[in-house]
């Protein structure tokens, strides 16, 4: 495995830590096929990030994980609170925009309630989103490149980041598998980390869509800072107390009732 490119190898070993709780330096070098300085430096800035600890002789998990199952899955859990939050995505979108939809069960649900809308541009690195999309006549899909993760059915990579940089966008609608009030947004997934600063990095606006069930979740890989987001739609189980955090950050909430209409803010 020394052919790994670094983000590959940082992801191998969290999921040595993660399985057995600890591991060592010099038995992660042999696995490797790396030198033990090489390890040493990737279990410092595997540190430095927050996700593991350093011991002596190597290093110990530090935080919790949230592990998600493939999308196809995901797409039945919680779907009535999903698609309530999908609705009060879709109504923020205005004809005429051009907006990026990432991956993930709730941010699908959004592209099936935006088909009425005219003359819109829909960016997006997710291959069931684009499907999707593919018969509303007055949409203009585009789908970035990129290496294909197939449990979440996404596009990720330097192919999709340097096709990022060829779009400009209004909005930017994204999920996530965890949102904490102090570690923000993470992502169990090391490959698609930068993707998914890329992503945020693209529009003026960027809409976080997640249910309770994300909320209070820390995963292995920091993306981004709460406040990075603009506006946080959720559902109406997520926590107040949580809800509040969120706003003391300065980031704008929505909670979207289960019913066909109704929102509150």
């Amino acid at each position: 495995m020394s052919g790994l490119i670094k983000e590959e190898r940082l992801q191998r070993i969290l999921q040595v830590i993660q399985k057995d709780g600890h591991a060592i330096s010099g038995d992660l070098a042999r696995s490797f096929g790396v030198s033990e300085i090489t390890i040493r430096r990737d279990l410092s800035e595997l540190d430095e990030r927050g996700f593991v600890r350093r011991a002596h002789g190597g290093a110990i998990i530090s935080i919790s994980v949230a592990v998600e199952p493939p999308i196809i899955h995901r797409l039945v859990q919680e779907k009535e609170c999903k698609e309530a939050i999908a609705r009060a995505a879709a109504a923020l979108i205005n004809d005429g925009e051009s907006i990026f939809i990432g991956s993930g069960s709730t941010a699908a649900y959004v592209a099936r309630y935006l088909t009425n809308h005219k003359h819109l541009t829909v960016v997006t690195n997710a291959l069931n989103v684009s499907t999707d999309l593919a018969t509303a006549v007055d949409i203009t899909v585009v789908v970035l490149g990129g290496m294909m993760r197939r449990e979440e059915l996404s596009l990720i990579g330097h192919i999709a980041e340097q096709s990022l940089r060829e779009v400009a966008l209004d909005k930017v609608i994204i999920g996530t598998p965890a949102i904490d009030l102090v570690a923000g947004l993470t992502n169990d997934y090391l490959p698609e980390v930068i993707t998914d600063r890329t992503i945020l990095n693209r529009a003026r606006e960027v809409i976080l869509v997640a249910d309770h069930t994300k909320c209070g979740l820390v995963a292995s890989a920091f993306v981004a800072q709460l406040n990075r987001v603009n506006t946080f739609i959720t559902d109406i189980q997520t926590p107040p107390e949580f809800l509040e955090g969120v706003r003391a950050q300065g980031v704008r909430v929505i909670v979207a009732n289960d019913e066909r209409v109704g929102m509150s803010y």
